[in-house]
């Protein structure tokens, strides 16, 4: 059973919410994790074949003249499913990520085998008193070292990752286990969070 720190770890930069309303992706941060350590990075621009608006560039910080020059989606996302491979995937907020990748990736008729979990979803169980759960409230929360600025793909996904760990090391230690297999985390995110704790006794008593 494939374990939860053997993953990759994603985000995207867009022109806006929506790929139904037209929207395109604009970069793809991504982390591989193995066995709980980065293995390679993957970061690219990519052309949506349009001008953003100024609130997407005053947002993320990419600017028109940064897209000018940068291959277009489709070869970008080309090499990005190459980069996949058949490893599971993590996002913050993971059903707009999916959402983008889907999208972009049947443009050029490709797909992906792995399965998909939210860190958010999976923050929530883990971290009950958090204020709340955006990334940078969750980072801050947890007093984990930051360098850069939020808001770029592969900042963000390395911020993910940084939670991702940190959340798999407190499931190990608070039920004492020494592994988090990924079908149990993506479980975990759909338990009710009063619920947690029995659920992770339950499993943890018919697992070992």
């Amino acid at each position: 059973m494939p374990n939860a720190n053997t993953i990759i770890i994603l985000d995207f930069e867009t022109t806006g919410l929506s790929p139904n309303q037209g929207d395109r992706a604009i970069e793809i941060g991504a982390v591989l994790i193995e066995n709980g350590v980065i293995k390679d990075r993957f970061q690219q621009l990519m052309n949506p074949g349009f001008r953003v608006d100024g609130f997407i560039e005053s947002y993320t910080g990419i600017t028109n003249s940064m897209l000018k020059d940068a291959a277009p989606c489709e070869e970008v996302m080309n090499d990005f499913a190459d980069f996949i491979e058949d490893y599971h995937l993590v996002a913050h907020n993971a059903s707009f990520d999916k959402c983008f990748l889907d999208a972009e990736l049947k443009q050029i008729s490709r797909s992906y085998s792995g399965q998909f979990v939210c860190s958010m979803l999976a923050a929530r169980r883990v971290y009950q008193t958090a204020p709340n759960y955006k990334l940078a409230t969750l980072i801050d929360y947890l007093d984990i070292s930051v360098e850069g600025d939020y808001h770029r793909a592969l900042y963000d996904s390395e911020m993910t990752t940084k939670l991702w760990l940190s959340m798999l090391e407190s499931l190990c230690v608070e039920y004492n286990i020494a592994e988090i297999p990924f079908e149990l985390i993506k479980k975990l995110t759909k338990t009710p969070k009063k619920s947690v704790d029995s659920f992770m006794q339950r499993w943890k008593s018919t697992s070992y």
